[in-house]
Parts: structure tokens; C-alpha cells; sequence
């Protein structure tokens, strides 16, 4: 196990305090483990190739980038009926 060196002070609300501690309980380890964890996994998550769809869609609304009104109507028209015609109705 690293030596750990850094000592710091969270305030958390009452609501994610539980969750912590029900996390460190569920895992066996410490809290301070269940936060080096999910750091970690934060950090992963972000450093990953994968697109973010809220975050691409966003982009393209401040581009208004998107499809125009008619466009979109038409597409979700033939959505709507492609899964009407799938599901038998």
C-alpha cells in the first residue's frame, strides 16, 4: 500500500456522507479508499475515446448545427412508424 501523504477536508452533505459510508462498508475498505477509487475511475472515464452524446448534442445546438425543424419531423415521423410496423400495430 503507498505511503499517503495528503490529508484533506471534505464537507459533504448529508445524503452522499451515506452513500460513502455505505460504499465503504459494501467494499470492506476504508472511505478514504472509496474516494482514491472513484477519483481514479473519474479520471479514466474522462481520459476514454468514447463521445460524449449530451455533450455532442449540446455542441451542435450552440452550432445550430442540427437538422432543420422539417428534417427532424420527417425523421421521427418515419421513426414512429418503423417501430409501430416492428411492433406489429
Amino acid at each position: 500500500m503507498p505511503l499517503m501523504t495528503h490529508r484533506t477536508t471534505f464537507a459533504l452533505d448529508e445524503a452522499t456522507a451515506t452513500r460513502l459510508k455505505r460504499l465503504a462498508s459494501r467494499l470492506g475498505v476504508s472511505q478514504a479508499e472509496v474516494v482514491r477509487r472513484s477519483v481514479e475511475e473519474m479520471e479514466r472515464i474522462l481520459a476514454s475515446d468514447q463521445p460524449n452524446p449530451a455533450r455532442l448534442l449540446r455542441e451542435l445546438h450552440e452550432k445550430n448545427a442540427g437538422l432543420a425543424s422539417e428534417d427532424a419531423a420527417a425523421y421521427l415521423t418515419e421513426l414512429r412508424e418503423d417501430r409501430n410496423r416492428w411492433r406489429g400495430k
